[in-house]
């Protein structure tokens, strides 16, 4: 074995190496740093590719699969058409103004026996679950999605981004499911309209009159619809 070289004494030396060792500390420290933030991003980047449930499904997406992946998503509404994945942001204050306005009034006028709920999980097949605005039901369990035989009437707010879904797709789609009531209202006006189910087609049952919903069935209500 090699014996200890002593080390010099002078001033000037140990300065030298003084300076020497931090700056050699401070790069490695530094370098040390920056690998383990690379590694770090490099692993999350690499964790959200994996994980985000979009980028890992495979083939059409089933009401199931929905749920399992976006159990409670506030900031969108996610739902599946026919094996499609359909996203679409929350409604603008307009919107949502609407939304809560026609749950109230019908909140206020709903007999006993029904409930109003905006925003619920229907399971219309097993590829299929949208998520309208309003829902009325009879009452149920704590389960994820309303059973469509509890429906009564389901109603969508239209917005720019979906207004030809909720006029053709939904509107097709709540009637092969036998929803007895669609509810359409538009922030243009604004505007609401009522159809009833006859012999599996939907019909105009009624409409507002100067931003005015009065109706009969399924229960007496009247919705005004605030400019």
């Amino acid at each position: 074995m090699n014996k200890p070289t002593a080390i010099p004494t002078t001033t000037h030396h140990d300065s030298t190496h003084h300076d020497s060792t931090h700056h050699d500390s401070t790069h490695h420290d530094s370098t040390h740093h920056d690998r383990a933030h690379h590694d770090r991003a490099h692993h999350d980047r690499a964790h959200h590719d994996r994980a985000h449930p979009v980028a890992d499904h495979p083939g059409p997406w089933t009401a199931d699969h929905l749920l399992t992946a976006f159990p409670e998503d506030r900031l969108q509404r996610v739902e599946v058409v026919e094996g499609a994945l359909l996203a679409s942001p929350r409604g603008l204050p307009r919107h949502q103004a609407l939304v809560v306005d026609t749950c109230f009034a019908l909140s206020q006028a709903r007999p006993p026996d029904l409930d109003v709920i905006p925003g619920a999980n229907l399971r219309l097949a097993d590829d299929t679950l949208l998520v309208p605005d309003v829902v009325v039901c009879a009452p149920g369990d704590d389960g994820l999605t309303v059973p469509v035989a509890d429906l009564v009437l389901v109603g969508e707010v239209v917005s720019a981004g979906t207004r030809f879904v909720d006029t053709t797709w939904k509107r097709r789609l709540y009637a092969e499911a036998g929803v007895p009531y669609y509810l359409l209202v538009d922030p243009k006006g604004p505007a609401a309209t009522v159809f009833e189910l006859d012999a599996g087609e939907y019909v105009e049952a009624a409409r507002s009159e100067a931003g005015v919903l009065k109706l009969e069935r399924p229960f007496p209500v009247t919705i005004e619809l605030s400019p």
